[in-house]
């Protein structure tokens, strides 16, 4: 075997295309068999390096050559039946006499297909992580339906919550007249839709005043103030949401076919607040000041807002109150009540 032969084995043996081209026309003076089989067309002369390589400017590589510099690209070529990344690079030939460039192939299919999977593994990762994100919102979106802020956060960094007792909230309780008779005589999604636009407007105004909606019941709605973070403008805000409530029903009342009238009671006095439940966790309060609240609501007349004497005597100074007389309450003895009539100092009602 001489030299010559030794040499074009060595060649053909890497596993890497390799070619030498002349500086000129980028004509193929020798090159070995990976070369050729990855770049059949170029080698006929059918086809030149302009043709298969992409932004392939004969100027720029002549000028990067001379400079002493390479130039790289990356192709896809089709041989056989299955596609090829290569990595094609122009590199001035050492000992050259005339000026020729070698060019260098190397097949990254491999490492371009390991790109993709991991480009497609991050984006993957990626979709899971903002899904994952959503589906968290969601979740905290409706545990905060069902318990306030402060005690969320408790449950959410010790997963338990402690029962607090506070020995001065003020409760709402609110109940509409006829409910029951007019989900038997209305037709049930229109009745819920219209529900459902109050409720959420309960809702604007309760947050308005800084208060929390507890929680509905049918159609019943509970709201608070003064827990789970005190306030001493409990009595007062409460106060203000029960006569914005009623002031909101009489004016939609105005242009809705069916009449909303609620009964509307206040109490304010010890209450306690826990998480109950094990599997479907809800924030419920218990206590002598939520059940007087109740009973209190039972006494009234359609539209009209009842306080008892431990709301009076807070917000006396500063609302409108009417002497409703002496009545007997149930699991209570006999309770001063007095009807809410308005507000002295009004503040904005908009919701």
């Amino acid at each position: 075997m001489d030299m010559e032969q030794f040499r074009s084995m060595l060649l053909d043996s890497v596993g890497v295309g390799l070619a030498v081209v002349d500086h000129d026309g980028f004509g193929v003076l020798l090159h070995n068999a990976m070369f050729g089989e990855w770049f059949p067309d170029i080698i006929a002369g059918e086809m030149t390096f302009a043709d298969v390589l992409p932004k392939f400017d004969a100027a720029l590589v002549t000028q990067k050559i001379a400079e002493g510099e390479t130039w790289k690209c990356e192709v896809e070529v089709k041989p056989k039946r299955r596609a090829i990344s290569l990595a094609v690079e122009f590199v001035p030939a050492d000992g050259a006499g005339h000026g020729e460039i070698m060019v260098q192939c190397q097949n990254i299919s491999k490492i371009k297909e390991l790109e993709y999977m991991i480009e497609s593994y991050s984006k993957m990762i990626e979709r899971q992580n903002r899904d994952l994100k959503k589906e968290k919102e969601r979740v905290e979106k409706l545990l905060l339906n069902i318990m306030p802020q402060q005690v969320y956060e408790e449950w959410k960094e010790f997963g338990v919550t402690t029962p607090q007792r506070f020995d001065s909230a003020s409760v709402l309780m609110l109940d509409f007249v006829g409910f029951t008779q007019m989900a038997i005589s209305q037709e049930p999604t229109k009745l819920i839709s219209e529900l459902n636009d109050i409720f959420t407007a309960f809702d604007r105004i309760v947050e308005q005043f800084g208060c929390e909606r507890l929680k509905t019941i049918g159609d019943a709605y509970v709201a608070v103030s003064g827990l789970p973070e005190q306030n001493p403008d409990h009595a007062r805000n409460i106060a203000r949401v029960a006569l914005r409530f009623v002031r909101y029903l009489e004016r939609r009342n105005e242009n809705s076919e069916f009449e909303w009238k609620c009964r509307v009671g206040v109490n304010t006095g010890a209450v306690i607040g826990s998480v109950v439940g094990v599997q479907k966790y809800v924030y419920d309060i218990f206590g002598p000041g939520v059940n007087l609240a109740a009973r209190i609501e039972a006494v009234c007349e359609p539209m009209q807002i009842l306080v008892g004497e431990g709301t009076y005597a807070q917000i006396k100074n500063e609302f409108r109150l009417s002497d409703f007389g002496e009545h007997e309450i149930r699991g209570f003895g006999t309770q001063q009540l007095y009807r809410l009539d308005g507000d002295f100092t009004p503040a904005n009602d908009s919701i």
